[in-house]
C-alpha cells in the first residue's frame, strides 16, 4: 500500500518553518514572545506535524486558535503549550475550557458572565477590546472607561484575567490615514493598559500584534506576537514587503496523466469557453477545484513545467484542468508545480491570489482535505 495517491499534494518543508520562526524572533523586541497562530489546520498546512515542529524543534510556547475543537487538538500535540482561544466558544462549553487548560478570549461583560455561570471551574481569559476593527471585544470612547470595564472583569468570581488584546484593521496598509488609524489602535489598548497598571491591576500580557505589525510596526511593549500568515511565508497583503528571509513552506504538486494534440477550432474543458487557434499540444492535470485549486483560475492561472510557465487553457474542473504545453518535453507521469519553483521559476499563493483578487491566506486554506500533505525535515 503506497503512503499516498500520487495525483495531487502539497509538500510542507519543515526546515523553511523553523527558518520562519528565527527570521520573525529577529524581528521582535526581545521582551515579546512568539505566539504562533495555527487556526483552520494551520493555514491549510496540516495543524499536528506545524504544532509539532514548532513546540519541540523551535520552543514556540504559545498558540492561537479559533475554536474550541482547535484548542483541544492543539492541546493533544503540546501538552505543555498555553493555548488562546481568538474567537466564540458557546458558555455551555466552559467545563472543557477548564478541563483543558485553555485561556477564552472574552469580548464582553455579558458573554463572561454566561461562562463563569456555566461552570465552577475557573476560567482563564484574555479581554478583547475592539479599538476600531469592528469585529468583536470591549467597546468603549476612552481608555478610562474601558479600564473601569475590565478592572469590573478583573474582580469577576471564576474568572481569571490575563491579558487584553486587540486587532489592528490596516496595518498592512502605507496609506498615510491607514497608519495613523493603527497608531491610534496602539494608543488605545497602551493607554487602557497603562490605566490598568495605575488601578494596581497589572496583567501580564497586552498583545496587538499581528502578521503585519511584525513586520511593518514592531512595539516592544507587545508582550505577544501573534504571527499568523507570516509564520507560513506570505504577505499579509501583496503590497506590503515582508523579511526576504521569510519563504513560503508550501509546495502544491499534480502530475500529468495524459498529453493529446489539438487542431485549430477544437474547444477545451466545460463552456466552450477556449477554442485553439491552431494547433497545439494539451496536457491534462491531475488536480481541480474540489483540491482547492480555484476555478477562478481558468484560462488565467499558470502552471509550472519542467521549469516553463505553461498556461491554463479552459475551465478548471473539479478534478482535472488542462494546460497548454506546446514547446515543452511533456508526457504523462510528469510532475508539475503549481505554488512552489521548479528551475529558475517561482508561482507563490500571493501570486495565485492577485489573479483572481483575493488573498494568499484563502489560497493555502483552501487546499481541500483529500490533497496528502507531505513534509521535509531537510535543509
Amino acid at each position: 500500500m503506497k503512503p499516498y495517491l500520487k495525483r495531487a499534494w502539497a509538500e510542507i518543508s519543515l526546515s523553511a518553518l523553523r527558518k520562519n520562526v528565527g527570521t520573525i524572533r529577529g524581528l521582535n523586541a526581545p521582551s515579546t514572545e512568539l505566539m504562533a497562530v495555527v487556526k483552520a489546520d494551520a493555514y491549510g498546512h496540516g495543524d499536528e506535524r506545524i504544532c509539532r515542529c514548532l513546540a519541540e524543534e523551535c520552543g514556540v510556547k504559545y498558540f492561537a486558535v479559533s475554536n474550541l475543537d482547535e484548542a483541544i487538538a492543539v492541546r493533544g500535540f503540546c501538552p505543555d503549550a498555553e493555548i488562546l482561544i481568538l474567537g466564540y466558544t458557546p458558555p455551555e462549553y466552559a467545563h472543557e475550557i477548564a478541563q483543558y487548560n485553555i485561556i477564552q478570549g472574552v469580548v464582553s461583560t455579558e458573554y463572561a458572565q454566561a461562562l463563569t455561570g456555566s461552570t465552577d471551574e475557573t476560567i482563564r481569559c484574555h479581554i478583547k477590546i475592539d479599538t476600531g476593527m469592528g469585529r468583536i471585544g470591549l467597546k468603549h470612547d476612552t481608555p478610562e472607561s474601558c479600564c473601569n470595564e475590565i478592572a469590573q472583569l478583573c474582580g469577576m468570581d471564576g474568572l481569571h484575567v490575563e491579558g487584553i488584546y486587540t486587532h489592528f484593521a490596516v496595518a498592512d496598509s502605507k496609506n498615510q490615514d491607514d497608519i495613523a488609524y493603527t497608531e491610534n489602535q496602539e494608543k488605545f489598548i497602551l493607554d487602557t493598559y497603562d490605566c490598568l497598571v495605575n488601578s494596581g491591576i497589572s496583567l501580564p500580557h497586552v498583545h496587538f500584534m499581528n502578521s503585519a505589525a511584525i513586520c511593518s510596526r514592531n512595539s516592544g511593549r507587545s508582550t505577544l506576537a501573534r504571527a499568523g500568515i507570516i509564520l507560513y511565508g506570505l504577505h499579509p497583503d501583496i503590497g506590503l514587503e515582508i523579511p526576504g528571509e521569510l519563504e513560503p513552506i508550501m509546495e502544491l504538486k499534480a502530475v500529468i496523466s495524459h498529453v493529446k494534440t489539438v487542431s485549430e477550432g477544437d474547444f477545451i474543458s466545460y463552456g466552450r469557453t477556449f477554442s485553439a487557434k491552431e494547433g497545439m499540444r494539451i496536457a491534462t492535470v491531475t488536480i481541480g477545484y474540489a483540491d482547492g485549486y480555484s476555478r477562478l483560475l481558468s484560462s488565467k492561472g499558470e502552471i509550472l513545467v519542467h521549469g516553463k510557465r505553461c498556461p491554463i487553457v479552459g475551465r478548471v474542473c473539479m478534478d482535472q484542468l488542462m494546460i497548454d504545453v506546446t514547446g515543452v518535453n511533456a508526457e504523462a507521469g510528469d510532475i508539475v508545480t503549481l505554488i512552489g519553483r521548479d528551475g529558475n521559476q517561482r508561482i507563490t499563493a500571493d501570486e495565485l491570489a492577485s489573479v483572481y483578487g483575493t488573498i494568499g491566506y484563502e489560497v493555502v486554506c483552501g487546499i481541500s482535505k483529500r490533497v496528502p500533505r507531505t513534509y521535509s525535515t531537510e535543509e
